[in-house]
């Protein structure tokens, strides 16, 4: 299809099936400048401009635009008012053999059981698609079946997002012993799942997995319910693990135990690198182990997160020692923790220093009668490690140049790729 008739492609298609034109749909696709590898945002959660979401007729005329294509690879149609029968309209499109559509974002929609198992079918004999997200919809457990089902099959898919899905224990069981056999995902999104066993019986899967499997370098396991006894199960698959470089396990119950089981793995890993701890409770025992570990020598973590941990005053200045003599750790987050005096002037020390560079650090320091404090800066540990899922330079306000992105897809996984921050702004809110 010529670039320059795709809008009029759809609004004519909108007028013979009798579709009301959404503006947004046709505004993006006006101001799209075309190339190869094009992404196409249709986001609904605009923060610039209100915008009308997408439904499922707009997603059927969509698909038909896209149909014959070859320049559109990416469709992000996150924040919708998209259903089942919407996400028909996309699996369609997927099997067919012309389909060039390499990166596909369902982020909280209206998607249930039924739009995941219909999805599910059509990747199984598609073989562009290496990114799918379906996080925040609510495709719970047999929907989740199906996609692991699917994975049995499929060999193009290589990230995949299943984070506040409603997925249970055996679905996320399904998805461990996929993995094991699994040889192209190289980075799974299951965070927040609804367990309510308390043995952890998916951490023990999970680390038989992570014994065997040599793709997967990036794993989210945020909000799992996890305790001390699934980090020490959890561990165990990671010693003979040499692939994973990404280890996302916030918002979970790990004290200082766990951390004990962690520090130890960590004198032995040689390939991990960015682990996020964020809103766990390890304290001061635990952040002692994790220096301990920092300091010995060949560690090779060079990013991690211990923010909102009720970390005080001995565990601060433990870690602020231990980048003293640690040369890769590089980035650390200790934001919502206990900032008393003698922390913030040694975590100042480190960012005056050059140690510790102030754009890799969620604290900024200040003084205010000679004495110094931190303020929140808004950095974060970067969300993804194994793809670069921020834009290409932007071509038009709606749409982006996905070349590189698709290419990284394609290849092998970035290990360098730069860190995600948000915006630099102060919040002196917290003083010591």
């Amino acid at each position: 299809m010529a670039n320059e008739n795709i809008s009029d492609f759809y609004a004519a298609f909108c007028a013979e099936h009798e579709i009301k034109i959404n503006p947004h749909i046709l505004q993006v696709l006006e101001t799209t400048t075309e190339t190869e590898n094009t992404i196409l945002k249709l986001t609904g959660n605009n923060r610039l401009r209100c915008v009308q979401r997408l439904d499922d007729k707009d997603v059927l005329a969509l698909s038909e635009c896209l149909r014959n294509n070859k320049n559109v690879a990416g469709l992000d149609v996150s924040y919708n008012n998209i259903s089942d029968e919407g996400v028909g309209h996309l699996a369609d499109l997927l099997q067919e053999e012309s389909s060039v559509l390499h990166s596909l974002n369902l982020m909280f929609n209206n998607i249930q059981t039924d739009g995941a198992e219909v999805l599910a079918k059509s990747l199984q004999c598609n073989s562009t698609l290496v990114f799918l997200s379906l996080s925040g919809n609510k495709i719970e457990n047999r929907g989740a079946m199906h996609l692991a089902s699917m994975l049995q099959v499929n060999t193009s898919l290589r990230e995949l997002e299943l984070a506040n899905c409603d997925l249970a224990t055996q679905s996320v069981i399904a998805f461990a012993i996929m993995l094991k056999s699994n040889k192209t995902l190289c980075s799974v999104d299951i965070s927040r799942p609804l367990l309510f066993s308390h043995q952890e019986e998916w951490a023990v899967h999970f680390s038989e997995m992570l014994a065997v499997n040599s793709s997967l370098v990036e794993l989210h396991l945020g909000k799992m319910g996890m305790t001390d006894t699934g980090m020490e199960r959890l561990t165990e698959g990671l010693r003979l693990n040499h692939s994973l470089r990404y280890l996302d396990l916030c918002c979970n119950r790990v004290t200082r135990d766990g951390m004990h089981h962690l520090a130890k793995l960590l004198k032995q890993n040689l390939t991990l690198e960015v682990i996020d701890l964020s809103s766990n409770r390890i304290e001061d025992e635990g952040a002692v182990y994790l220096s301990e570990a920092l300091t010995w020598p060949g560690c090779v973590l060079r990013e991690l997160s211990v923010s909102s941990n009720n970390i005080r005053t001995e565990g601060l200045l433990s870690l602020a020692h231990a980048l003293t003599v640690n040369t890769s750790l590089n980035h650390i987050y200790i934001w919502g923790n206990h900032l008393e005096e003698s922390v913030c002037q040694a975590f100042s020390d480190l960012i005056a220093s050059g140690r510790l560079p102030p754009e890799q650090t969620d604290v900024s320091a200040y003084e205010v009668d000679g004495q110094v404090f931190l303020a929140e800066v808004f950095h974060c540990l970067r969300r993804h490690y194994c793809s670069t899922n921020s834009p290409a330079p932007e071509t038009s306000p709606t749409s982006d140049t996905a070349t590189d992105l698709l290419a990284h897809h394609t290849a092998s996984p970035d290990f360098t790729s730069a860190p995600h921050t948000e915006s630099q702004q102060l919040v002196p809110i917290q003083s010591c």
